[in-house]
C-alpha cells in the first residue's frame, strides 16, 4: 500500500508532461462561460482554443492571478472551474475576507490616524531642532528632546515595518488574491519611495488604501486618486511646485515650478516614453498642477489646492487649450486628457499583459486589451478579463515562463507550505534580502517586470539559500508541519518524497536535472549556497522541500 496521502496520490498534477507526452496531453478546451453565453444568444461563436491542459490551466490562474497555490487550492479551482474562479476573483467585493480584516487589526500603528502621527513626529522633530540650536538651553532639556526624537523615529520605523508586513501578510493569506496581485502591480506602476521624506512613511498606509480601492476600477479614478495622494505629491515634489517662487532667508528662490510629477505622469503613469509628448507638454502639465499640494502635518495633513500657488495663465497641453483662470480644474483636465489618450490605453494594456502573460506579449493581445480600455472607458476589471481569458494567456508559450520577483518568491513559498500570515516584519525582511524591499525602490520607474532583471548568479544563490531556510522553519508561520501529508512522508522512501513535493509544490512537472537534484540532494550550486552565512544543512524531506523551493521550476510562475 502506498504511503502517499490519498490527496497526493489522486492529484493529476503529478503527471510529468513533456516532449511527445505534452502533445498527446494537450486538448482543445472551450471556455465554459463563453459557450454558455453563445448558447443563450443563439449565435454561433468559434470555440476558444486553449493549448494548456486542464491541469495546466489551474496552475496558470493560481500562479498569475494569485501568488501561487495554497494546499487545497488546486482542488478548489478544479471543483469551481477555471472560468468561474476567474470571474469570482475579478469581483473581490463578493469574497468574504473577514479573517484578513481581523488580522489587520493586529497592527496598532496602522489603525491610528496617520496625519495625527505625522503631526506628532513633525512637532518632536521641530522641537529637537530648536533644542540643538539653543545653546542657552539647559543640557537636561536638550537631552529630553533628543530622547523624544529617538523614540519618535523608532515609532516611525515600527509603522513602516507594519505597512511592509501587512502587504506581505495580505498577499500570503487573503482570499482576494487577484486584488492583491493588482495592488502589487499598481503600487509598482505608481511607485513611491518610503525614504524620500521623514514623514513619507505616514502617507504609505493611506496610499495602499487608495491603490487597493481602485485596483480593479476605472483607470481615470485610480489616476486621480494617486494624483491627490500626499505620498505621490511629496515623492515627486509636486507638493512644493508653485508658479510664484518664494525666497528663503538668504534671498534665494525655492519651491518654484517643479516638472518631476508632470514628466513621470506622462512617461511612467500614462502615455509611456514613446507616447507622443514633448518637453513643452511636460512644462504645461507642471503648470496645470501647480497648487496641488499637501497640508503640513501640524495643520492636519492631506491634499489641498492652494490657489495662490497656481499658474492662472492659459495653457496648451497635448494640443488641448486650457483657458486661463480655472484653478484646480487645469489639473483635472490634464488627467482627463491623459486617461482618454489611445497611447495611454496601449501603454496600460501592454504593462498588464506583460505582468499577466509574457515579458513580450503579442501585438494582437495588447491591441485587444487596448480596445477594451477604449470601449469601457478604462475599466481595469474588463481589461484584465480580456487578457486572462485570451488564448494567449492559456497558450503553451505562456505557461510557466514568467520569472518570479523576490516578493512573489517569498509569498508563494509561504503559500505553498500553507503558512500562517506573519504579523512581524521578518517575512517582509526576507523580501528585502532577496532584493525587493516593499516601498523601497528609489526611482519612480518601479521594480522591473521582466525576468532577466531578476536573475543572476548572486540572485540564484540567494534564492537557493532562501528555499533551504524556509524548509528549516526559518520563515515565520511556515513549517513542514503546516504542509498536508508531511508527517506521512517523513519516513517515506526518497522517491515517494520527491513525487509528493513535485506534485504539491512544483505543479507536477520538472526537468530531469531537477529530479536528479531532488533525488540525490546534491545541487551544483548548493556548496556555494552553503558557504553563505547561516545556510542550513538539511536531510530527508526537509532537504527535498528546500531544494524544490530553490529550483528553477519554483522560480517561475
Amino acid at each position: 500500500m502506498s504511503i502517499l496521502p490519498s490527496v497526493l496520490r489522486s492529484n493529476p498534477l503529478r503527471r510529468v508532461v513533456r516532449g511527445a507526452a505534452l502533445t498527446a496531453a494537450v486538448a482543445v478546451t472551450v471556455a465554459p462561460a463563453i459557450v454558455a453565453q453563445s448558447a443563450r444568444a443563439a449565435i454561433p461563436v468559434a470555440p476558444v482554443v486553449r493549448e494548456q491542459t486542464a491541469d495546466q490551466q489551474i496552475m496558470q490562474v493560481l500562479n498569475r492571478l494569485a501568488f501561487g497555490p495554497r494546499p487545497g487550492d488546486v482542488a478548489s479551482v478544479r471543483a469551481m472551474g477555471v472560468d468561474a474562479w476567474i470571474d469570482r476573483q475579478l469581483h473581490p467585493e463578493r469574497i468574504d475576507d473577514t479573517e484578513m480584516n481581523e488580522l489587520l487589526a493586529r497592527y496598532p500603528l496602522m489603525q491610528q490616524d496617520q496625519n495625527a502621527l505625522a503631526a506628532q513626529f513633525a512637532q518632536i522633530q521641530r522641537r529637537s531642532r530648536v533644542a540643538r540650536r539653543d545653546t542657552a538651553m539647559q543640557q537636561g532639556a536638550q537631552s529630553a528632546d533628543l530622547d523624544d526624537l529617538k523614540q519618535a523615529r523608532r515609532g516611525r520605523t515600527q509603522l513602516l515595518g507594519e505597512i511592509e508586513s501587512a502587504r506581505v501578510a495580505r498577499a500570503v493569506a487573503s482570499d482576494r488574491q487577484l486584488l492583491e496581485v493588482m495592488t502589487d502591480f499598481w503600487e509598482n506602476h505608481f511607485n513611491v519611495f518610503a525614504g524620500k521624506n521623514p514623514v513619507e512613511p505616514y502617507y504609505l498606509a493611506d496610499y495602499d488604501r487608495v491603490i487597493r480601492a481602485h485596483a480593479l476600477g476605472k483607470f481615470r479614478e485610480l489616476l486621480g486618486a494617486v494624483a491627490h495622494s500626499p505620498a505621490m505629491l511629496v515623492y515627486l515634489d509636486n507638493a512644493r511646485s508653485r508658479a510664484n517662487p518664494r525666497q528663503n532667508t538668504r534671498g534665494a528662490k525655492q519651491d518654484a515650478l517643479n516638472e518631476n510629477y508632470g514628466r513621470e505622469l506622462m512617461e511612467l503613469h500614462t502615455l509611456g516614453v514613446d507616447g507622443g509628448y514633448t518637453q513643452e507638454d511636460v512644462i504645461e502639465a507642471a503648470r496645470a498642477l501647480t497648487g496641488w499640494t499637501v497640508r503640513p502635518p501640524a495643520q492636519g495633513g492631506g491634499f489641498i489646492f492652494r490657489p495662490q500657488w497656481h499658474d492662472t495663465g492659459e495653457k496648451v497641453f497635448l494640443g488641448h487649450r486650457l483657458a486661463a483662470g480655472r484653478g484646480e480644474q487645469d489639473g483635472e483636465d490634464v488627467l482627463d486628457i491623459l486617461a482618454r489618450s489611445p497611447a495611454t490605453a496601449h501603454f496600460i494594456a501592454h504593462k498588464l499583459a506583460q505582468r499577466l502573460v509574457s515579458d513580450s506579449p503579442s501585438t494582437a493581445l495588447v491591441e485587444a486589451a487596448a480596445r477594451t480600455y477604449i470601449r469601457t472607458d478604462g475599466d481595469i476589471r474588463e481589461i484584465v478579463r480580456t487578457i486572462v481569458t485570451s488564448p494567449e494567456f492559456f497558450s503553451s508559450h505562456a505557461y510557466h515562463t514568467k520569472v518570479k520577483s523576490p516578493f512573489e518568491v517569498v509569498v508563494s513559498a509561504a503559500r505553498a507550505l500553507g503558512a500562517a500570515p506573519d504579523t512581524t516584519a521578518r517575512t517582509a525582511r526576507a523580501v528585502a534580502q532577496l532584493g525587493q524591499p516593499v516601498f523601497g525602490h528609489r526611482d519612480p520607474n518601479g521594480w522591473p517586470e521582466s525576468g532577466d532583471s531578476w536573475m543572476n548568479t548572486g540572485a540564484i544563490l540567494n534564492r537557493i539559500n532562501f528555499g533551504l531556510a524556509v524548509a528549516a522553519n526559518r520563515l515565520p508561520g511556515a513549517t513542514l508541519s503546516t504542509w498536508p501529508g508531511a508527517d506521512a512522508l517523513s519516513a517515506a522512501p526518497r522517491a515517494a518524497q520527491v513525487d509528493a513535493v513535485v506534485s504539491s509544490i512544483l505543479g507536477g512537472a520538472i526537468s530531469p536535472d531537477t529530479r536528479k537534484i531532488l533525488m540525490s540532494g546534491e545541487h551544483p550550486l548548493a556548496a556555494d549556497a552553503a558557504r553563505q552565512a547561516g545556510a542550513p544543512q538539511l536531510t530527508g524531506l526537509a532537504q527535498v522541500v528546500g531544494l524544490a523551493l530553490g529550483s528553477p521550476e519554483f522560480q517561475r510562475r
